[in-house]
């Protein structure tokens, strides 16, 4: 297959419907629409340190495959952390910054990041990387968030391969929230069912919503709720309040909105976006502290709505081990590195197989802690 592979600054000169067949469209993160979005809403591009640099491999006029990729001057908003390796890189005379990312900013969501059916396509995209590095003075490529598929194209190409962990739930064909629960120990079991009732007696209402159930009010009080909790997180919020605009005109449809509400007015809010399989809790904020409330909008209300619309799992973020105890079971996640510079290159190698052994024991142990009478759901 003769492929060319070209470097483009933004989606706009990409068509959406191309992007999209390409097998994007699968995922609601790397949809057109949605990196469209953060463009359109100065979410990434100058100043945020998520340049656009998007790779797309052609053969002759069509479109074979693509790439979310972003020139990064920082490390920022990944969630796959490599701060470490910038400092040891730049300690040792290295220049770490900047760097290529392929990702889906401030989403750390699995998703196809090598975007394309044929194996030759995607490793024209890796090899593509590798090149762009070299030719421009850029410490290394990184795919992160990739899917297990990929990772066997990355190790061929060169890349290494890294093992994380989230905690999803994982719906074992459950009629009902009491199914689930009747699969847990007798102490979990009520402790779950209290937190509830607690969470639930705030002295108002939960309402979920979505498509044109959400007005542009709603999204005025998300916006302070995201402004609340990225200023105690980040520093900053990283999406600016025209990307909830734009979610909006554009995918509304793929969103679900959870709010608390007391005396009509919204306190407390989740947002979600909905997949063909699953859904994930992606931001959540709230102007008014009542106990558990977070735990009910962000992780319970997720799995009524996932066993409500038969959907396969909930994806609730990184991080987290307090999930584990609301039946979030922990799952491998992965990504891959190359670095341009051979010594560093082997350095990183080095660590990353003794971190993926801990990774592993890790994940072992914490499944075995689950809240499940006889382990995990089948």
């Amino acid at each position: 297959m003769s492929l060319t592979v070209t470097i483009h600054d933004g989606l706009a000169d990409i068509p959406a419907a191309d992007w999209d067949a390409t097998g994007a469209g699968r995922n609601p993160f790397t949809t057109h629409r949605f990196l469209l979005a953060l463009e359109q809403s100065g979410s990434v591009g100058k100043d945020t340190g998520w340049q656009p640099a998007h790779l797309c491999a052609r053969q002759g006029e069509v479109l074979r495959g693509v790439a979310p990729c972003y020139a990064k001057t920082n490390s920022q908003g990944e969630y796959i952390f490599d701060h470490a390796w910038a400092d040891a890189f730049q300690r040792a005379g290295g220049r770490y910054y900047p760097k290529l990312q392929c990702a889906v900013p401030f989403t750390p969501v699995t998703g196809p990041r090598l975007i394309a059916p044929e194996p030759e396509v995607r490793r024209a995209l890796l090899a593509a990387m590798m090149q762009i590095c070299r030719q421009n003075g850029l410490s290394g490529a990184h795919v992160t968030f990739c899917e297990p598929d990929e990772v066997a194209d990355g190790e061929a190409a060169g890349f290494l391969a890294r093992k994380s962990q989230q905690f999803h739930w994982l719906n074992d064909g459950y009629a009902s929230y009491d199914d689930f629960l009747a699969q847990l120990s007798s102490r979990k079991r009520k402790d779950l069912r209290k937190e509830r009732a607690r969470a639930q007696g705030f002295g108002g209402t939960i309402r979920q919503l979505r498509g044109d159930e959400i007005l542009p009010a709603h999204w005025d009080a998300f916006w302070r709720f995201y402004q609340d909790t990225g200023a105690r997180k980040w520093g900053r919020p990283y999406l600016t309040r025209a990307f909830f605009d734009l979610l909006h005109q554009t995918m509304r449809d793929d969103c679900l909105l959870v709010l608390a509400e007391r005396d009509g007015q919204p306190i407390a809010g989740a947002l979600n976006l909905i997949g063909p399989q699953a859904i994930y809790g992606r931001y959540w904020g709230a102007i008014e502290d009542h106990p558990f409330l977070h735990f009910e909008l962000c992780y319970h209300q997720a799995i009524d709505f996932a066993i409500a619309h038969g959907l396969s799992r909930v994806e609730a973020g990184a991080q987290g081990e307090h999930k584990l105890a609301r039946g979030y079971l922990p799952v491998a996640t992965h990504s891959l590195h190359w670095l341009a510079d051979p010594g560093f290159h082997g350095a990183v190698a080095d660590y990353l197989d003794r971190e993926g052994e801990a990774m592993e024991e890790q994940i072992a142990v914490l499944r075995d802690w689950g809240p499940f009478r006889r382990g995990e759901p089948s």
